[in-house]
């Protein structure tokens, strides 16, 4: 079993404490490349000739709001020098950035406003002398830990030309940040990880089926939380009430992930404060189960091949000329015996399975991934168990990632349903897909959520939906369906792999500044290449 440092039995989520506190706390995580400040050309796949960037909708019933400066009543106080190092993240050479931090209170639970409320960080992250400009909200993927880690690095990565019209702002997810959800028993968080993925009889499930309860029922006799307030639902309620606070009419907003998912519910719900909105990599709210985990188990199993290609074609892979049976091999070898780390930690199959899943939605963390595999295969387990600290270590996310996760599916699968999913996704999907059928048995007993579904907007200005074609989060076809849906969604697709696809590639870049910058529709259909 894998053990986790430093973790007490069952907690409360922590009061806000100062903002540097809890950043100095939060696990570094991979950004993405700086894209370029001009609009690049955007084109299709395998097209070498130049192209002129993305094209205007000639006319569109549903015109692109016009950007408001702020009027913030939050007390934001400069916090650059502390951001920055706190949270590990780099400034580029060439760009100066000014970030101040807030807090914005929040209901405890939106359902019962009685209980109290706690505390999200904010952050805003621009030119100096311009963070009274239109802000620009970023939400990161629940999985990424803090979204105002998310902001600040968006702000070193986005164009010159959106600096110069935005201030970039981020405000921590529930369960994350400074509203940590902490609450389930160590013990029982690292049995659900350390599961082994080729498990897929109802008696191997069924242990595990009251490990996942135990989780639950730790966070139940804690009475300050309300578990059903952990998800896109409550976030979009926070979102509104940002957005009031920073004194615009409109907001404009990028998501990532389950990020875009949560701005996607804060549209419906609140439309006419809707401004220029991207929804990067969005899950679809729609599917059912079990077809939902059998698509990201097809989009996770895709990712691991763009790993595995890009390992071997950098001519030095450590994982050798075959990645996927490099790591099949190390599954084997750990089912039989797990290895054990100095410092008393255990590398089991299940946990190695869950690191590489916790790896692959960013492709910059994949050269370390790469060699931390490696190393495993050859005895050293510790720097494969370090890629699961951000989730089981100090502060870590588990429990806020389970909520938002089983909050946003509403399906609830038994023990043989789940046994039968897994012998399926299993043998679809043989490195990848049995882990996230057991992803099904660590909700089966969570409750769930009351709060009834935000209809779909009929009145939105255009919103521009991206989708990856290897996204292990967010399956490609999910967020086209999200787009079909919107009654001015415009699709771009991006022929590559990770979770979100803006700012990595100056095709997508170009369309997001066309929304964001120029204030016109980009072209709906574009695909840009990897």
């Amino acid at each position: 079993m894998s053990t986790a440092r430093g973790r007490g039995t069952a907690a409360a989520p922590r009061p806000y404490r100062a903002l540097g506190v809890a950043m100095c706390l939060v696990t570094l995580l991979a950004g993405c490349t700086v894209g370029p400040s001009q609009r690049p050309p955007v084109a299709v796949r395998g097209e070498t000739v130049a192209a002129p960037p993305a094209p205007a909708v000639p006319s569109t019933p549903d015109p692109v709001p016009p950007l408001q400066p702020q009027n913030s009543s939050i007390p934001f106080a400069d916090c650059t020098g502390q951001a920055f190092s706190a949270l590990g993240v780099a400034v580029p050479a060439g760009r100066d950035l000014r970030v101040e931090c807030g807090e914005l209170p929040v209901p405890a639970d939106p359902l019962r406003p009685e209980r109290g409320a706690v505390l999200l960080a904010v952050v805003r992250v621009g030119e100096p002398g311009g963070l009274d400009r239109p802000p620009l909200l970023a939400v990161g993927d629940s999985v990424t830990g803090p979204t105002v880690r998310h902001a600040l690095v968006l702000g070193t990565q986005v164009s010159a030309a959106v600096l110069e019209k935005f201030t970039v702002v981020g405000i921590d997810r529930r369960g994350a940040g400074s509203d940590r959800l902490d609450c389930g028993r160590p013990d029982a968080r690292a049995a659900l990880v350390d599961a082994d993925p080729a498990a897929t009889s109802e008696a191997e499930l069924t242990p595990l089926l009251e490990q996942a309860r135990a989780v639950v029922q730790g966070c139940n006799i804690t009475p300050s939380i309300a578990l059903g307030s952990y998800g896109s639902a409550a976030g979009a309620a926070d979102v509104e009430r940002l957005r009031d606070r920073l004194g615009v009419a409109q907001l404009s907003a990028v998501g990532v992930g389950d990020g875009a998912g949560l701005l996607a519910a804060w549209a419906a719900a609140a439309p006419g404060a809707v401004g220029r909105l991207v929804l990067d990599g969005p899950p679809d709210p729609a599917a059912p189960e079990p077809d939902r985990s059998t698509a990201r188990a097809a989009a996770a199993e895709a990712t691991f091949d763009a790993f595995a290609g890009s390992c071997t074609g950098s001519g030095a892979c450590p994982l050798g000329a075959d990645p996927r049976a490099a790591v099949t091999a190390l599954l084997d070898a750990l089912r039989a015996r797990p290895l054990a780390a100095p410092d008393g930690r255990r590398l089991t199959a299940g946990g190695a399975v869950t690191a590489v899943l916790n790896a692959l939605p960013e492709p910059r963390s994949w050269p370390a991934l790469a060699a931390a595999t490696a190393a495993a295969a050859a005895g050293d387990p510790v720097a494969l168990l370090d890629l699961l600290e951000p989730s089981l270590g100090i502060d870590g996310t588990f429990d806020g990632r389970l909520a938002t996760a089983c909050n946003d599916n509403p399906a609830r699968l038994s023990p043989p349903e789940v046994a039968e999913l897994a012998e399926q996704l299993r043998a679809d999907h043989p490195l990848l897909g049995g882990a996230i059928a057991l992803e099904q048995l660590a909700c089966a007993p969570w409750p769930a959520s009351v709060t009834p579904a935000a209809p779909v907007a009929t009145a939105l200005p255009p919103v521009l939906v991206v989708g990856t074609v290897a996204d292990p989060r967010a399956p490609h076809d999910g967020a086209r369906r999200v787009a079909d849906t919107l009654p001015t969604g415009v699709f771009v697709s991006w022929q590559g792999a990770g979770s979100g696809a803006y700012p990595r590639t100056p095709c997508v870049n170009a369309a997001v500044d066309t929304l964001l910058v120029g204030g016109a529709v980009p072209a709906s259909g574009t695909l840009c290449p990897p």
